[in-house]
């Protein structure tokens, strides 16, 4: 019991003091020393060889992806493009559809292999624009982003190329596609829920009064035309897909296995690099279909820079908290415990890998935590009960998609970073669409797979 006090103390204070406003870059630090202390680890030592190399390591490895996402979604607001984009939707949809519009540019955007954090970035000032020719409350934007970018994407529709459909693999013997049809009814009842979910409560709260605010969207300035607009967009889409599978694994990249630079292989870079490449070329390509409206591109290029620091250093600062939690020895007796928890392989799989993603504020955290300990075991235990390992796969996914979300989570701080809102002002919707659904989801799929099974 005492282990478990001192695991979930400092997460609840980290929660409870990011809810009421606290900067996420000063709480995480003071709260993982916090656990630290509670466990009587060294402070300093918990500070420089825990909490740092973790959030450094974050900081090393998405900085290309944080920077150059939001310096795109800056040039596609200031171009007048978001505008524009936002517009024909309404055109085509109707004003009242600017919620699914959201979701489905977003889903779109993720499902194609796009970063969720560069989605955020990217998606935004069309939600933004969407929301205000809708009059919808902003406040709903970062839900309905959050709807769109991670739950069913993420970790329901089989083919999914996130990295949570991507990690149980090796665990499991299992591809991307496992278990297709409970994931198809697992995402529907996500995006569907989520849906109508938003619409009841945009309907609830009105008017969005947006009259009040200023319009940073572009007002009725000149604006491009549609194909000027979209441009950039399939830029992304087309040349991330090129570069991952037909450009970047024909060039000999075997120097990558020397330690001058990084030991590493092909298979782990290539992605990130296909998508920088991609990013990289869609905002030159905006930039210069836009150079008429930008104004000084110079400026747009820095704010869009300026707009990238503070949402990576906040997910950072909390990938540091989970590495100094993950590290306690209450965490192992957490570890240990889960187990032991009965009801057979799937059940006991997914309360172990939902309990550790929402302990750690990470679905593929937590993910990997509970494959490295309990996935043999799991794996071992579902042969003997005859269940098949596709069911693991897409049972586990789903797992790490509830309780991940909850307020101390990365890319819920990222996102209402970008928003410009307070967790007070607008998680409340997001904890419905990203936690309370997929968790009846994820208890749907569970009843499927044990009663009917996989299919």
């Amino acid at each position: 019991m005492l282990s478990l006090a001192i695991l979930l103390l400092p997460l609840g204070l980290l929660i409870w003091t990011v809810y009421r406003g606290w900067p996420v870059l000063l709480a995480a630090p003071v709260m993982a020393l916090f656990a630290a202390g509670l466990a009587f680890d060294p402070l300093l030592a918990t500070l420089t060889q825990r909490f740092m190399p973790a959030a450094g390591g974050f900081v090393t490895a998405f900085l290309p992806l944080f920077l150059l996402g939001a310096v795109f979604g800056k040039v596609m607001e200031a171009s007048g493009a978001a505008m524009t984009l936002a517009r024909a939707i309404v055109a085509r949809l109707g004003a009242g559809r600017a919620i699914p519009a959201v979701v489905l540019s977003c889903a779109a955007l993720t499902y194609g292999g796009v970063s969720l954090f560069v989605v955020a970035f990217a998606v935004y000032p069309l939600a933004l624009a969407l929301f205000r020719a809708a009059d919808l409350p902003g406040r709903l934007i970062p839900a309905a982003i959050a709807l769109g970018s991670f739950t069913f994407t993420m970790s329901a529709l089989p083919g999914s190329p996130a990295i949570q459909n991507a990690i149980p693999m090796p665990y499991f013997g299992t591809t991307v596609f496992a278990a297709p049809g409970i994931g198809v009814i697992a995402g529907l009842i996500m995006a569907l829920g989520g849906l109508v979910y938003l619409g009841l409560l945009a309907r609830r709260d009105g008017s969005g009064g947006w009259d009040d605010t200023p319009d940073d969207t572009g007002g009725d300035r000149d604006l491009p035309p549609l194909w000027v607009a979209l441009a950039p967009i399939l830029t992304v889409f087309a040349a991330n897909w090129l570069l991952a599978e037909a450009v970047l694994p024909r060039l000999d990249l075997a120097y990558l296995a020397d330690p001058a630079w990084g030991a590493t292989t092909a298979s782990r870079v290539i992605g990130l690099w296909a998508l920088i490449g991609a990013l990289t070329l869609a905002i030159l390509l905006a930039l210069a279909l836009g150079r008429r409206r930008l104004g000084d591109p110079r400026a747009v290029l820095g704010q869009g820079a300026q707009a990238a620091l503070l949402p990576l250093f906040n997910t950072a600062a909390l990938v540091g908290f989970g590495a100094v939690v993950a590290a306690l020895p209450a965490f192992t007796a957490v570890n240990a415990a889960l187990a032991q928890v009965p009801g057979g392989a799937l059940t006991g799989l997914a309360a172990s890998a939902s309990v550790l993603a929402g302990i750690t504020g990470s679905a593929s955290g937590g993910m990997s935590i509970a494959l490295d300990a309990l996935g043999a075991r799991y794996f071992d235990m579902a042969l003997a009960e005859g269940i098949d390992p596709a069911a693991l796969h897409r049972i586990v996914a789903l797992a790490t998609g509830g309780l991940d979300a909850l307020p101390h989570n990365g890319a819920v701080v990222t996102l209402l970073g970008i928003a410009g809102l307070t967790h007070r002002q607008a998680y409340g919707p997001i904890f419905v669409v990203a936690v309370a659904i997929p968790v009846v989801a994820l208890i749907v799929a569970l009843l499927i797979a044990t009663q009917v099974g996989v299919f």
